[in-house]
């Protein structure tokens, strides 16, 4: 049996790790795009590295588009094999990949426009919305903590791993010329506390892990800290500047859980007298698939709901779908607090948003989550005094703030915490994925610190015998 990493090897988007089996079946963990790389992107989308329709499996971790993205492509090329994953991530995908599809035809469509007056032929997106719809059909959904026999010699096994609804560790049991395989893929970890979700839970013990580490050279501040902090940063902007309070969000998760910390404060009656609007068409369909899934949610919301039956939604707060009702944020003169994707400030309507407000030194943008080093998200909260925005430049006037505590990844000592429900003498080898260099090696420190051997780092492309 052989493991090929194909993405997310010493960076954190791209995720794809291909198994074979003596047999010749072939088991894809997650089909992630890679993100933030500009032009070096599509080529590296486009080239997965194996053909789509050898692929018999691809069982994925969760919805995050860097997990999840390029299953449409596969679907394009020919792969028609099931796709694997929890009721929860199959419902986030069902929206995710569609809008995804959507955002490539209006990129390249732009794109074009530049190619074809420079006298270049025009270029088909890597896959379109149509596309990516009809690749729902190859989805099953699973419930966590149930065996599923996707055939005679497969397994595999959802444990909830705490990061967005749905998200899960997978526990495959191979069974190979006699012999059982056991491989645990964790996926992204969340934190042992969130705000909304369920706390990630232990998982089977497994012969070879793929872990996570993202986050594997920065602690966390505590939770309850985040949410003073952002009641801070909402007074500082709108009271006593009278600002415009931005916040990148990713749709999926992280919206949900800065709504709910502002519900949490109207209710209280600690939140200014503003307006709240979530700028976002995918998180207003995300948010009605949190209320779908309330078993997925943990023990504090459920309680919340026994009095406030919608925790994503209070009297100043209005969802925007519709374009037009978009724009007309930006004649807002006001004080408000406008949410909207994407996280880490590279596509989407954020982008708009940063245009018209960064300049301005009343305003506020508030980074709530992981940037990716090379993205727009990491240029502004690095310091960068100019930036580019759809090809023009703008001053940053505005305060650039960020709250570490509302990422949905766990730190160094949070995972190495979660892992160690393994029993580290059964673990044959540990390979460390989705993180950049320092983070790789500083996490296999620290791992090997609390008495894990045998860790790999691999290389793009790289392949291993499992023995």
């Amino acid at each position: 049996m052989k493991i090929k990493f194909l993405g997310a090897a010493r960076e954190v988007t791209g995720s794809k790790h291909l198994i074979t089996i003596e047999n010749g079946k072939k088991i894809l963990l997650d089909c992630g795009m890679f993100q933030g790389k500009g032009l070096e992107t599509e080529g590296m989308n486009r080239n997965l590295g194996f053909e789509p329709a050898e692929i018999d499996h691809i069982i994925l971790s969760h919805a995050h588009i860097d997990h999840s993205g390029l299953i449409p492509y596969l679907y394009k090329l020919g792969f028609r094999g099931s796709v694997v994953c929890t009721n929860a991530t199959r419902d986030l995908c069902s929206i995710m990949l569609a809008d995804s599809g959507h955002i490539h035809e209006s990129d390249m469509k732009i794109f074009n426009k530049r190619r074809v007056a420079r006298g270049e032929p025009p270029l088909d997106p890597i896959y379109t919305e149509k596309e990516a719809r009809a690749s729902m059909e190859l989805f099953i959904g699973v419930a966590y903590n149930r065996k599923f026999n996707i055939d005679n010699n497969i397994r595999v096994k959802f444990t909830n791993s705490g990061h967005m609804l749905g998200s899960s560790v997978v526990s495959l049991e191979i069974n190979e010329n006699g012999r059982q395989y056991k491989i645990g893929f964790t996926g992204d970890i969340g934190r042992p506390s969130n705000r909304i979700l369920k706390s990630p839970e232990p998982f089977q013990q497994c012969d070879y892990l793929i872990a996570e580490s993202t986050y594997g050279n920065r602690l966390h501040p505590q939770m309850q800290e985040a949410e003073g902090e952002l009641l801070k940063v909402v007074k500082w902007t709108c009271v006593e500047k009278q600002g415009k309070l931005i916040i990148p969000s990713f749709a999926i998760g992280r919206t949900q859980e800065v709504v709910y910390s502002l519900n949490k404060f109207f209710n209280s009656g600690e939140l200014p007298k503003v307006s709240v609007f979530v700028d976002s068409p995918l998180a207003v369909n995300a948010t009605e698939i949190f209320r779908m899934h309330t078993d997925n949610l943990n023990g504090d919301v459920q309680r919340v709901m026994e009095y406030d039956p919608d925790p994503f939604g209070f009297k100043s707060l209005k969802y925007i779908t519709k374009v037009q009702d978009s724009k007309k944020l930006n004649k807002i003169k006001k004080p408000c607090i406008i949410i909207s994707a994407s996280g880490m400030m590279e596509a989407g309507r954020i982008k708009h948003h940063l245009a018209n407000n960064i300049s301005d030194p009343r305003n506020t943008v508030l980074a709530v989550g992981y940037c990716s080093p090379i993205t727009l998200g990491a240029r502004i909260l690095r310091g960068d005094r100019v930036v580019s925005i759809f090809g023009e430049q703008h001053e940053v006037n505005a305060d650039v703030e960020r709250i570490e505590a509302f990422s949905g990844h766990g730190d160094f000592n949070e995972m190495i915490d979660y892992i160690s429900c393994q029993d580290k003498n059964r673990l044959k080898k540990i390979f460390l994925v989705h993180g950049d260099g320092e983070a790789l090696e500083f996490y296999k420190g620290k791992l090997e610190e609390a008495g894990f051997v045998n860790i790999e780092i691999p290389e793009q492309g790289e392949e291993f015998v499992l023995n």
